[in-house]
């Protein structure tokens, strides 16, 4: 008689049964995920060449995986060896599973040349979009009879929590595929059009009967977590989780015109006496950022305009511009936004980029030859950090001193993402990306402002009685795991 070694939930046979190229099953805690990231492995042991490669940040978190797997595979397959110094399991086919972590300095080393049939990521979210797509690039056929693909799991937050939800949340409707198309140049010169596909297939605490019924309990615990850590627990809300930076950012569509109690707003014309600042933050490989701001008689500033040098599809990769033909990408967007034209523009810059020494070298030079110039900027990581709160806080009839054009879609997607550094616990972790971020606090520590006189927790927003905060998402339910 078969004996049923494990047997998967609804969620995690849905997880399990779709066949794009890449896979996030993700959301709240609690949903079975790890568990089906380590069976999913076992699929193809039946063939001798098959490799498999199961990841965790670091070798602390992925013991727990490696206790799964020790639980799991010998009752499966009970000639199935594990080495413990290798981190590998073989299986009586010759076929092998490994665990690894993965190192910030060193990983390229450490899978340069492999190759794996699966690959598994275990809270994607912790990983930066580097590190996923150098891995997911060993995803390739050990030898003939395997089917390639990777799968992830995760909940919100952490460093990659902003490219996981952009290439995988929002992307789509749940379980429905997505395409990535690509194009690839021959050696005979001529192009080729390739897809690969995807999907996300939300995961949630209540799909997980098993452990309901295990530990009532469980339910209360994440209950009881700080509401921001609460709601992306035990919701599986991509908008609001733990170690966010400006948790107070607001995108409230319903608001774009009255721009109350919303940081996201419709584009208006900027009135001609209304002074433009343009912030500056260089890159090469990493993408620069350039920001235009109008000021009003207030003091509040708009972002009305963006420039960001990014590739598409590749988070913080940049399309490696000369200093030159940025500067001539700005002059040309001046002379043609209708809401530049004619404005007093002030130019605000990193120092870094040559205004701290004039050596007539370097970015700043180099873009002043072309007309385009830049003063220094404060450059204060915790002024400017603490400038942004004060300048997001709303005011008792629900205006902030910030707002940003709904057609600025870097800022949009980039700010509210930002999460803490675990090393210097009052600033950003500078590994994510955060080029927007930068560029953006060189034109408000601009014109710098005073704290609040009123704790902006103590603001109460104008909506109707939403105990859980979730009126604010009701034109994004979509993106919640329920």
């Amino acid at each position: 008689m078969t004996r049923t070694v494990w047997k998967p939930q609804p969620k995690q046979a849905a997880f399990m049964a779709r066949t794009e190229d890449e896979v996030f099953f993700g959301g709240a805690a609690g949903g079975g995920k790890s568990d089906a990231i380590v069976i999913e492995a076992l699929r193809q042991v039946h063939v001798p060449n098959y490799r498999g490669l199961i990841l965790r940040k670091t070798y602390k978190n992925l013991t727990e995986l490696i206790d799964k797997s020790q639980y799991y595979y010998p009752q499966a397959f009970p000639k199935a060896r594990y080495n413990g110094t290798m981190h590998e399991w073989r299986f009586p086919s010759g076929a092998k599973i490994r665990f690894g972590n993965v190192r910030d300095t060193t990983y390229k080393i450490d899978y340069q040349g492999m190759q794996y049939d699966y690959i598994g990521f275990d809270e994607l979210t912790h990983f930066t979009f580097d590190q996923y797509s150098y891995i997911s690039g060993r995803n390739r056929p050990s030898g003939p009879g395997t089917k390639c693909y990777v799968r992830a799991t995760g909940n919100p937050g952490g460093i990659g929590h902003g490219w996981v939800k952009d290439r995988f949340v929002t992307r789509a409707e749940p379980l429905t595929t997505f395409r990535n198309e690509l194009e690839v140049e021959l050696p005979d010169g001529s192009r080729k059009k390739l897809v690969k596909t995807g999907c996300f297939v939300p995961s949630m605490v209540f799909d997980n009967k098993y452990l309901l019924e295990n530990d009532p309990n469980y339910l209360a615990q994440l209950a009881s977590l700080p509401e921001a850590e609460k709601r992306a627990m035990l919701y599986g809300d991509w908008n609001s989780f733990s170690g966010q930076v400006f948790r107070e950012f607001r995108d409230l569509p319903q608001h774009y015109k009255d721009r109350e109690w919303t940081h996201v707003i419709e584009p208006f014309p900027i009135p001609k006496h209304w002074q433009i600042i343009r912030s500056f933050d260089w890159g090469f490989h990493h993408p620069f950022s350039v920001g235009w701001w109008a000021v009003d008689e207030t003091g509040c500033m708009y972002r009305i305009r963006e420039l960001y040098g990014c590739v598409p599809g590749s988070p913080n990769t940049g399309v490696e511009w000369p200093d030159q033909k940025i500067a001539r990408e700005i002059l040309r967007i001046e002379s043609e936004d209708p809401n530049i034209v004619g404005h007093q523009i002030t130019g605000i810059a990193d120092p870094a980029i040559g205004l701290d020494k004039d050596t007539g070298y370097g970015a700043a030079a180099n873009m002043a030859q072309e007309g385009v110039y830049f003063q220094k900027a404060m450059n204060s990581r915790i002024k400017g950090k603490m400038q942004f709160h004060y300048r997001l806080a709303f005011n008792s009839e629900g205006h902030p001193m910030m707002q940003v054009f709904k057609t600025c879609v870097n800022f949009i997607r980039q700010i509210p993402a930002l999460v803490y550094s675990e090393i210097d616990v009052e600033d950003i972790d500078t590994k994510q990306e955060d080029h927007i971020y930068d560029e953006a606090r060189y034109a408000i520590c601009s014109r710098m402002i005073s704290a609040p006189r009123k704790d902006p927790e103590e603001i109460r927003y104008s909506e109707p009685d939403d105990p859980l905060n979730m009126i604010r998402d009701k034109d994004r339910t979509k993106y919640l795991s329920y």
